[in-house]
């Protein structure tokens, strides 16, 4: 239980966050009779809770018949059933409820009718990762075995608030799926066991997102968003006082020319000012008005990745070079010396590389969180 008594709380600070995208179009888009329960790594103590839930790509509106935190029931202005109309985003009631720091606050949300299940997003780590389970158990304890699995897609569910106490803050991760993986749950980790406790790290990463383009078509678009939507909507975050961009390695390696696939043109390559000018218009001016601290992240290695080229190469190094040395930013996490290879910076050090030399390891991704770490104690 929190210390209510104790403190006084009076900021709303996120305690955790996900981006919502557009869910994997698959054959079947619709649910029904389904509860979807995620576990909240819970940062801080606090009085109240309210969520924020987004049916941002929905075509339809989004009923949820029920809402539990823990065992407290959420509700929209008093009601229980909560309505997310399409291409909007909601927040609950500010709920009364005890938070206490490095709890795990359990959202159980139950919908009865056929519900479009569009908006979404894929996201792994330590501190990532739901269930679902046909029928209402939402008030259940945990499922029954026999009609649940596993999950680690985040539907609805956008964001957890907690009123909290004033030295309380949020910063915000945003890229793509290489954030959408674990860097930022083990950097939540890291922080926590240096000491500093009064910070939630909040993910906003959609796997395949390009700063200047997206994909219309159903094969890809779960790609999500481009980065001159996404980014004004997603650093909408209570409490938050600094943003970490790591972006743009999907703009450099997606376009193959549409003789190898007639939806990724070579057209859509970008050159490094482009990349460059994508910052500058898309991320950088909204972050200053928010007043907020903004870290560059470099771009990792790709060495060996499928649409690997030389070109694509010097690409990455020119905008890197920019990341590391522009004065646009507060500072840079350089991801990628934290986990190349010395010899051959092109690639992955050995065991950093998944398999796929794309995306990291979990051991890289470990090495990128402490790199991050190490950054943010330092600037605060």
């Amino acid at each position: 239980m929190g210390d209510s008594g104790m403190k006084e709380y009076t900021k709303w600070v996120a305690t955790w966050g996900t981006a919502t995208s557009i869910t994997d179009r698959k054959e079947c888009v619709y649910a029904k009779d389904i509860t979807l329960r995620y576990p909240i790594h819970c940062c801080f103590d606090g009085c109240k809770i309210r969520l924020h839930f987004s049916n941002l790509t929905g075509t339809e509106p989004v009923v949820i018949s029920k809402v539990y935190a823990d065992v407290t029931p959420v509700t929209m202005n008093g009601n229980t059933e909560l309505v997310i109309p399409p291409g909007c985003e909601i927040v609950s009631d500010e709920i009364p409820f005890s938070a206490a720091a490095g709890a795990t606050i359990v959202i159980s949300m139950y919908l009865a009718d056929c519900t479009q299940m569009n908006a979404g997003t894929l996201v792994t780590g330590p501190l990532s990762g739901g269930q679902y389970a046909y029928g209402d158990f939402a008030l259940s304890e945990a499922f029954p075995a026999e009609v649940c699995r596993n999950t680690n897609w985040y539907y609805f569910l956008n964001t957890v608030d907690i009123l909290t106490s004033e030295e309380n803050r949020a910063i915000c991760c945003y890229g793509d799926s290489i954030t959408a993986q674990d860097w930022p749950d083990y950097l939540q980790q890291e922080l926590e066991t240096a000491g500093c406790r009064n910070t939630a790290i909040i993910r906003r990463a959609v796997c395949g997102t390009r700063i200047l383009r997206q994909y219309d078509c159903i094969t890809y678009q779960a790609y999500g968003l481009k980065g001159e939507t996404r980014f004004p909507i997603e650093i909408n975050v209570a409490g938050c006082d600094t943003v970490i961009i790591q972006h743009g390695i999907n703009d450099i390696i997606h376009p193959v020319g549409v003789e190898v696939n007639r939806f990724r043109p070579m057209s859509d390559l970008p050159t490094v000012d482009d990349m460059i000018a994508g910052y500058r218009k898309f991320y950088l001016p909204y972050a200053r008005e928010r007043n907020l601290m903004v870290l560059s992240g470099s771009l990792l290695p790709i060495y060996g990745w499928r649409t690997y080229a030389p070109f694509r190469e010097e690409l990455r190094g020119q905008f890197n070079h920019w990341l590391r040395t522009a004065d646009d930013f507060d500072g840079c996490i350089d991801f990628d010396a934290a986990v190349r290879d010395a010899a051959h910076p092109e690639q992955f050090a050995s065991g950093f590389d998944s398999g796929d030399h794309l995306h990291p390891s979990g051991t890289a991704y470990k090495a990128m969180a402490q790199a991050a770490a190490k950054q943010l104690l330092i600037t605060g």
